[in-house]
């Protein structure tokens, strides 16, 4: 049944109207989320992701959330992340602006296949992609996000904490949105290695089907967070020094965290040595 949905999914996003592309518009927010696709989410975790995206934009708080802005409208685009070698963009970057273009970008999530099947954990390596992705954006203005969601601490791929801090350091917020049904502290691990920037902060659900309900309200929140005036490194600095211990090393620095080979040793909780 699911393979019959890859193609549906291939042959709508082939036909489907695409939300306006990001052509040079003022924005209020840039955001990129980036979607867990690595070995420990089989085919039904990765569509419930999918399904509570299309309930988010179609939900009326987000309309209104996006219509808060001074320039009234968001640039998003989808990639999905697996190893340290494997993001595919999923659905590029769109402007969204009203109830009809965020309808068109839930349509398209809603018919989207997955183009990633498996693979480590590497979230240093996506926060990595996730930075390239900004100069595709054709937005101009705007805070920029980055959504990361998964269900494991980065098993692979470079330091989570240096590609974080090289993120926060050109004043990119990173937030994460950590899944527990494979290891319950998850999100103190997100709060202590991946999130950094601006306004950064961790939600988190308990399995996949919570997602659907938890992830409105986080994409609310990345929204309508109101920043203070100063220049974006600047405010971006006085983030990283904020999650950074004291002798902690700056942008690019390695923070002590769990072996890249050993994820079950944060915190001795159970976990999975897979994806």
């Amino acid at each position: 049944m699911r393979v019959l949905s890859f193609y549906i999914g291939l042959l709508a996003l082939v036909a489907a109207p695409a939300a306006a592309l990001a052509e040079g518009e003022p924005v209020d927010v840039q955001l990129v989320l980036a979607v867990d696709s690595s070995s420990s989410v089989d085919m039904d975790e990765y569509y419930l992701q999918l399904e509570g995206y299309a309930g988010a934009f179609r939900h009326p708080d987000l309309v209104r959330a996006v219509q808060s802005g001074p320039h009234k409208a968001i640039a998003v685009t989808l990639f999905e992340w697996s190893g340290p070698d494997q993001q595919v963009v999923n659905l590029p970057w769109r402007i969204l602006r009203d109830e009809e273009s965020l309808n068109a970008f839930a349509d398209e999530l809603a018919a989207a296949p997955r183009l990633v099947v498996g693979g480590e954990t590497a979230i240093g390596a996506a926060i990595d992609f996730a930075i390239g992705l900004f100069a595709t954006s054709g937005a101009i203005d705007g805070r920029r996000v980055i959504d990361i969601s998964g269900d494991g601490i980065s098993n692979r791929g470079r330091d989570v904490t240096a590609a974080r801090n090289d993120a926060v350091f050109l004043g990119i917020t990173v937030n994460g949105m950590a899944i527990l049904n494979e290891e319950p502290a998850l999100a103190a691990y997100y709060q202590a290695f991946v999130i950094g920037g601006t306004g950064a902060f961790v939600m988190s659900a308990r399995d996949y089907v919570d997602f659907k309900d938890v992830i409105v309200k986080k994409l609310v929140r990345e929204i309508t967070t109101i920043v203070d005036g100063r220049d974006p490194r600047t405010s971006a600095l006085l983030a990283l020094n904020r999650h950074e211990p004291r002798g902690a090393a700056p942008r690019g620095g390695h923070r002590p965290q769990p072996p890249a080979r050993a994820p079950c040793d944060f915190r001795d909780v159970p976990c999975r040595r897979g994806g």
